[in-house]
């Protein structure tokens, strides 16, 4: 029997994560974007469905259904790294997986439980369901053009008025650097699970919210808190968004009850401008952003996320890479200081070579 560590009540801690913001440190000053609604707008009835509540149910993944997932083995002994290597541009590579189906499950939040959550858009593993653990995605087939990507990608669903959007084709989805000593970057443990942002973050959370990158844009349009009123109507233009994931892990724990706790973002390293992960989640791991494009343009006042306005905007992660493949992509791109396409190749250092052979698969 494994002893987990005291857990808070379920009001408190669910009050906490409608009220709490991830993250700490400055983020540069932006607008709202042109045309786009108030920030104190009203929350829609949407979240309902979304509640990033207390885990209350179990799985195979949590027979206890404590919400922990214990890793085995946990990383100890580990102290966030200060070093300041050669600096390098860039440390990345991409994930590139088109979208597999629409489901309102949630594997994370509410494991077990189908048709609970709502409406998400999939990418990444076809299996991914309210019952998915990391046995199943790992046995699991994939759209991402590494196939030893097996994890499970979503996020809320797009709609313009009724009709629901999909990006098209492969969405990329970065692995980087999120701290200053790249070196340091360690490959994601097997199951390792998270939720970036909150369905019932407010406008000014998402805003402030360390994952926010550019917020929703289109045409020339950047900064949008919530979705512009319009955008360009050309064939070439989307709405897309950049948002960020935490890239530090307290090593002792797969899954925690709030889905956030076990990660946190970067903090900046006193008297520098260099990032470092901080004393409790000194495990430095590749910091995921999604870069989505949806095919929606002209009017944009009936668009909507399945969990509400734009700013409601979050999505999930969960681990099924193959080890030895992950491994190989996160040493030659990230730790290597290259910046990679979803077979570990950089245009720009044609010298170093590939991770991935031409079927992005390991030599």
């Amino acid at each position: 029997m494994r002893s987990s560590p005291r857990r808070l009540p379920a009001l408190l801690l669910g009050t906490a994560l409608v009220a709490g913001v991830l993250g700490v440190g400055t983020i540069a000053s932006a607008s709202t974007g042109s045309g786009g609604p108030a920030h104190d707008a009203p929350v829609s009835a949407a979240h309902a469905g979304h509640t990033m509540a207390v885990s209350t149910q179990d799985s195979g993944d949590d027979p206890d259904g404590d919400g922990y997932i214990p890793a085995v083995p946990q990383v100890t002994g580990v102290a966030p790294s200060t070093a300041t290597p050669p600096p390098r541009y860039f440390h990345e590579f991409q994930a590139n997986c088109p979208v597999t189906h629409t489901a309102s499950d949630d594997p994370i939040v509410y494991p077990g439980q189908p048709g609970k959550s709502h409406d998400h858009t999939f990418m990444g593993n076809t299996s991914t369901n309210a019952d998915s653990t990391t046995a199943s995605l790992d046995s699991g087939a994939t759209t991402c053009k590494a196939p030893a990507d097996a994890s499970g990608y979503w996020m809320p669903s797009l709609y313009n008025g009724d009709q629901k959007i999909l990006p098209v084709g492969p969405q990329t989805i970065y692995y980087k650097a999120g701290v200053t000593d790249y070196t340091s970057v360690r490959p994601f443990p097997k199951g390792l699970r998270f939720v970036v942002g909150n369905p019932m973050q407010t406008a000014d959370e998402f805003r402030h919210h360390r994952g926010f990158v550019e917020g929703w844009e289109c045409g020339d349009s950047y900064f949008n808190v919530d979705f512009p009123t319009t955008c360009p109507s050309r064939p070439e233009v989307q709405l897309n968004i950049r948002f960020q994931a935490p890239s530090c892990w307290d090593g002792k724990y797969l899954d925690t009850p709030d889905h956030k706790s076990h990660m946190a973002y970067p903090v900046v390293k006193p008297g520098t401008n260099d990032n470092m992960c901080p004393a409790d989640h000194p495990v430095a791991l590749p910091m995921i952003e999604f870069k989505m494009a949806f095919p929606v343009n002209g009017d944009m006042s009936r668009v909507r996320l399945a969990s509400g306005r734009g700013y409601s905007f979050h999505y999930d992660f969960f681990n099924a890479w193959e080890d030895r493949t992950l491994k190989a992509l996160v040493g030659h791109c990230i730790v290597g200081g290259l910046q990679c396409d979803a077979r570990g190749y950089d245009q720009t250092h044609p010298e170093a070579g590939a991770a991935l052979n031409s079927d992005y698969r390991l030599p």
